[in-house]
């Protein structure tokens, strides 16, 4: 997993007034857990927009006042009006730990049932995963080149080594619906069958008379 540098500073003073005062000169207060005990520091709105501004997913190389820690961003609150970030939480990884964290879907291909007037849904973007850090990958790909109409990929389907998914298995991912248009058409294809046959029976009937 590609990771990012994130520089800090460590809080002086804490308390609402002080959070206040941080927001006021564009940074965000800020913690680190997964230690012997929690680390408050505060982060420049700057430093966080190329983490939090993306879909991908990051290994933070944590920098606070020159110690470097390795974490991921565990949480993050945004201010309900003003796009602020009100706090934001991490945790300490270590290399011989696995570490919970969402991973994003990449689908790949095109699948079959597209070609005969299928949609394809994706119903989760992200899967939830535990892995030690090395293990970690940027993305999770699915392909599906060969999923028809009324097929899906599930939780169930994939197996990543190094990898546990602890979405559950029958969740579906991504899969290949039919149209409005295509059952439609699938419906008008049936009715002019049925009529053909109908009329072949009476073509029939009035040969025999």
């Amino acid at each position: 997993m590609k990771s990012v540098v994130i520089k800090g500073e460590l809080r002086s003073s804490l308390g609402k007034k002080d959070s206040k005062k941080l927001r006021a000169e564009e940074k965000a207060p800020a913690v680190l857990y997964g230690g012997e005990s929690p680390i408050h520091f505060a982060v420049s709105f700057a430093e966080l927009r190329q983490l939090v501004y993306t879909p991908n997913v990051y290994l933070i190389d944590l920098d606070i006042d020159g110690t470097v820690h390795k974490a991921i961003m565990q949480d993050i609150q945004w201010h309900p009006v003003d796009e602020m970030v009100l706090h934001i939480d991490f945790l300490e990884i270590k290399d011989d730990k696995p570490v919970k964290i969402n991973i994003p879907v990449k689908i790949g291909g095109f699948a079959k049932g597209l070609r005969k007037g299928g949609k394809l849904n994706t119903t989760l973007r992200r899967l939830s995963v535990r892995a030690l850090a090395e293990k970690l990958p940027d993305t999770i790909d699915i392909d599906v080149t060969k999923l028809d109409i009324g097929q899906s990929i599930k939780v169930a389907d994939l197996n990543i080594e190094g990898i546990e998914l602890l979405d559950p298995k029958s969740n579906v991912i991504v899969g290949v619906g039919i149209t409005r248009a295509a059952r439609s058409a699938a419906g008008a294809a049936d009715e002019d069958e049925e009529e053909e046959g109908e009329e072949g029976a009476e073509a029939s009937e009035s040969s025999e008379e």
